[in-house]
């Protein structure tokens, strides 16, 4: 991710994690569409990623109790 990230510009974040996640999938092959779910919090919980309608991972947010990212996992 790009160490100019502003994590409270959201756009700017989301973005940055697309870029990210595009660049994981290309190494692989090329996405075609993601999918966000997001906790009541309005964080991001989940970015499942596709290639047509297959689901080739998915990455999972954790976030601590201040509001800022604490990890993220990959299934």
């Amino acid at each position: 991710m790009s160490a100019n990230t502003v994590w409270s510009n959201y756009a700017q974040a989301y973005k940055t994690i697309f870029d990210a996640a595009q660049a994981i999938a290309s190494v692989i092959t090329d996405l075609t569409k993601l999918e966000f779910t997001w906790n009541a919090d309005g964080t991001l919980a989940t970015l499942k990623a596709y290639k047509s309608e297959n689901l080739i991972y998915t990455l999972t947010f954790a976030w601590n109790p201040y509001g800022t990212l604490q990890s993220i996992s990959r299934s």
